[in-house]
């Protein structure tokens, strides 16, 4: 794992000077996130993308993924150059360090303040003009901590408050699970990843009454998938979500 960090981290910022020339565009990413994909090859870990036609075009949208590990960084890196406009959001201390702040601000990361219900109202209306003016794929991960199980986490509200807010549709994309990882030791074996991009979720008239059962929604559908993915026989169960 510490190769696959140290990796990740000259990948990121390698390419400052290239990124330097058009300050705040998301294909700034591009060369990073191709310098992940090498060292994710070299570590000999394959991930493989299905569900390219169900991509959302030419508009913004919310995009959903499960979280499992530091890993999840070449999922990233396999998303952005199939996505158009992709960024992130991160809390504004990963600004500092640098030089990793720097290029995560140059791939136009949206860089906020956490805990604050002041912050969070600010977090939505950045990210709602974020995804309406630029059309960006905002990619978040909604269970909002790492988690290698077998069953997702429940989610938090974040991303569906943004979504709500800007009516923009909702991306589920589902990793499946990294059973070549040991979480105790951090370390692994070479390994296939399947990445699913399922249907976009349309939030088009919904309000903040409509995001219990918006939620529920999308936990089950990425469940469903996630079990798919996995081998797993399991009935869906519908969550409960967390506050944010």
């Amino acid at each position: 794992m510490a190769l696959f960090v140290l990796g990740s981290m000259v990948s990121a910022t390698i390419f400052i000077p290239f990124m330097l020339l058009k300050p705040r565009d998301s294909r700034n990413a591009l060369l990073p996130a191709w310098g992940c994909r090498q060292i994710a090859k070299v570590l000999g870990l394959k991930f493989v993308v299905h569900g390219h036609k169900n991509i959302v075009q030419e508009e913004g949208a919310v995009v959903l993924i499960n979280h499992q590990s530091l890993i999840d960084l070449i999922v990233l890196a396999e998303l952005w150059p199939v996505m158009d406009r992709c960024t992130v959001i991160s809390k504004r201390e990963i600004f500092y360090l640098w030089p990793f702040g720097l290029a995560s601000w140059l791939w136009g990361t949206v860089f906020i303040n956490r805990g604050r219900a002041k912050d969070a109202q600010e977090t939505v209306n950045q990210t709602s003009k974020t995804i309406n003016t630029r059309k960006s794929k905002i990619l978040m991960f909604p269970e909002g901590t790492r988690h290698g199980g077998d069953t997702l986490l429940p989610f938090k509200k974040g991303g569906f408050h943004i979504a709500v807010a800007c009516q923009t549709k909702i991306q589920p994309v589902v990793v499946s699970q990294y059973t070549f990882l040991d979480y105790e030791s951090l370390t692994f074996d070479s390994g296939t990843v399947e990445i699913s991009i399922l249907p976009p979720i349309e939030t088009e008239g919904l309000t903040k009454e409509d995001m219990p059962a918006l939620m529920d929604k999308t936990y089950n559908i990425m469940t469903k998938e996630y079990n798919k993915l996995c081998g797993f026989d399991k009935t869906t169960k519908t969550t409960s979500a967390k506050t944010d």
